[in-house]
This record gives structure tokens, sequence and C-alpha cells, in this order.
């Protein structure tokens, strides 16, 4: 796996097991919603500066988007669409 590739699965695995979505991310951390997609499918080589402010928004270390994956081990599932339920907020 390709550095982009490890840090775009680290990102999703961090960002969905925090249940946040790309437009949470990306607004907490003054990014747009397209780019975080674009950097979760490995296809954006991303700066110091916008690791540091995932990690400000994931409370997270910019080490956790460079942990090696086990193998096997499955793509991160997206959240489920749609909004939170009033009661989820």
């Amino acid at each position: 796996m390709d550095t982009r590739a490890l840090i775009g699965w680290n990102l999703r695995k961090l960002r969905v097991g925090r249940g946040l979505s790309q437009e949470r991310l990306a607004l907490e951390a003054g990014i747009d919603r397209a780019y975080v997609g674009r950097v979760e499918r490995g296809e954006e080589n991303v700066t110091t500066a916008v690791l540091d402010a995932f990690a400000s928004v994931l409370d997270t270390h910019v080490r956790d988007f460079f942990a090696v994956v086990p193998e096997g081990e499955k793509f991160p599932e997206p959240l489920r669409p749609g909004r939170k339920a009033s009661s989820d907020r």
C-alpha cells in the first residue's frame, strides 16, 4: 500500500470510528469536503498542515495516519447515509 492510500485508509478508519461524516470533518477542519473524499481514496498528496487539521478534529496524533494496516483488514465501512436521529445528536 502506498503512503497516500495508507493515509486515506487510516483517515477513514479514524473518521468513521468517531462517527463523523466527511462533511463534518471538512467543516471542522476548514477543508473542502470533496478534498476529504479524495484524501480517503488516496488521490491527494496531503500537507502536514492538513494532517494537523485532521488530527485536531479527530483528537488524535498525526502518526496515527501512518499506522500499518493489519493484513486482511477490510476497508472501513461508510457511515449510514442521511441525517442522524435527534436522539443521536
